[in-house]
């Protein structure tokens, strides 16, 4: 059986990110290995930098070793009190495991250890006043845990990285819509204002010209910037060719009437506007305006819309956005349309680093929001999506193109899907 970690996700996050992004693989667990000094540098010396973690009735405190640690070797160490949100620290020298203590500090006669076999920490009184505990804290603890602590992202994992962005990109370039019926699939990304429609398409585009490209306007107006409807073609900068999609940028969705209209939106999945064209929230097109298509073909209309939120105001959006997004998502059932959700701005989310973008969909944060946008707004959880788009970066990054691709793969397919059920008669 497994032996597992008394941290909480949280707890333990807070302690990765406070000590460098790392990475941490449980060595030693008191309860489990044995409570001696013995025990535990059987198990964790030679290890490179450790932390080991005391949980006491009321503290949750350790130690952080950045040095290869060894028996009878003196090192810097980092005491450490685990707070809800934070953690405070002291640093301290000269400290070595002995025969009664780990960390045991002789320096100006104030004595620090921890004591396996009584099971009982002791911070001197500086110490403890640094820490805001209480002056000559000694206390017993419940179990003792230490971790080698290795960087999240190593030179294999890049490698990974690099190879993993090669096979999409690859895939992406190879893609051909379902049975050839049209040359390059239609995705419409419709969303509230200032969610990232804008800077997914960017971000798309970004990737496929290798370097970061804004092509379209972005920015933190509340109304929005794009007032146009926007027909958005690609090329890959590796071969000159046009990209099998093209990605339709449209008008903010707004509370009331403000904002993107119902009509619009079925006009525009039903392929009777055409690029450029100038929304007005209060009048929607009608066949005698000059970017009417009156008779659309299947390459005109949308083939997947992707539905784009930020993940930061998921439990935010008030009852009449809601209400519109519902309203809207029944209206695209009626007449067959294939939908998805992209969540951006995960890179925003507090606490989430580079290291947790490789597996987000494993991130409790993540797994919380996309549960309230199951729960809040109706979309199966299968069909949510997130990304990072490139914002304020001036270089591309594996990790995020990988969720970008992976994202534009998905639409991909939800287009195929459409495409095969599309009455053609």
């Amino acid at each position: 059986m497994a032996v597992t970690t008394r941290l909480t996700w949280l707890q333990k996050k807070i302690l990765q990110n406070h000590f460098g992004d790392k990475k941490f693989s449980l060595l030693y667990k008191a309860s489990v290995h044995g409570s001696s000094t013995k025990d535990l540098l059987n198990r964790c010396c030679n290890q490179g930098p450790i932390v080991t973690v005391i949980y006491g009735e009321n503290v949750v405190s350790g130690v952080y070793v950045e040095d290869n640690y060894r028996e009878e070797t003196t090192v810097s160490i980092i005491i450490f009190v685990l707070g809800e949100t934070e953690i405070s620290e002291c640093k301290i020298s000269e400290c070595k495991a002995e025969s009664y203590g780990l960390f045991v500090n002789h320096h100006n006669n104030e004595e620090y250890r921890i004591n396996l076999q009584s099971g009982r920490v002791l911070i001197p009184p500086k110490i403890a006043k640094s820490l805001e505990l209480p002056p000559g804290h000694q206390c017993s603890f419940q179990e003792c845990e230490v971790f080698r602590c290795e960087d999240s992202v190593d030179e294999r994992k890049i490698q990974g990285l690099t190879q993993l962005r090669g096979h999409l990109l690859l895939a992406m370039r190879n893609y051909k819509p379902y049975g050839d019926l049209v040359n390059q699939v239609k995705i419409l990304l419709l969303g509230p204002i200032g969610a990232g429609k804008s800077s997914f398409f960017n971000s798309v585009k970004s990737v496929f010209q290798g370097y970061v490209s804004h092509q379209a306007l972005i920015g933190n107006d509340t109304t929005g910037t794009s007032k146009n409807y926007r027909v958005y073609s690609m090329k890959d900068r590796s071969n000159g060719d046009s990209l099998p999609l093209v990605l339709c940028d449209s008008m903010g969705l707004g509370e009331d009437e403000e904002g993107l209209c119902m009509e619009d939106i079925l006009s525009i999945i039903k392929g009777h506007i055409s690029d450029r064209y100038q929304f007005n929230s209060m009048n929607p097109i009608t066949s005698s305006h000059v970017k009417y298509i009156e008779y659309p073909q299947l390459k005109d209309r949308i083939h997947c819309v992707a539905f784009v939120f930020d993940i930061n105001s998921i439990e935010h959006l008030s009852y009449e956005m809601v209400a519109k997004i519902k309203r809207i998502r029944r209206e695209m059932i009626k007449c067959g349309m294939l939908h998805v959700v992209l969540l951006t701005h995960v890179d925003s989310m507090k606490l989430i680093t580079r290291s947790d973008l490789m597996d987000i969909y494993s991130c409790v944060p993540v797994k919380l929001k996309i549960d309230a946008v199951h729960s809040n707004l109706g979309f199966p959880v299968s069909n949510i999506l997130v990304v990072s788009n490139y914002s304020s970066e001036w270089e591309l990054d594996a990790v995020k193109d990988i969720l970008i691709l992976s994202a534009l793969r998905r639409m991909l397919w939800t287009a195929d899907d459409f495409l095969e059920d599309f009455p053609l008669e």
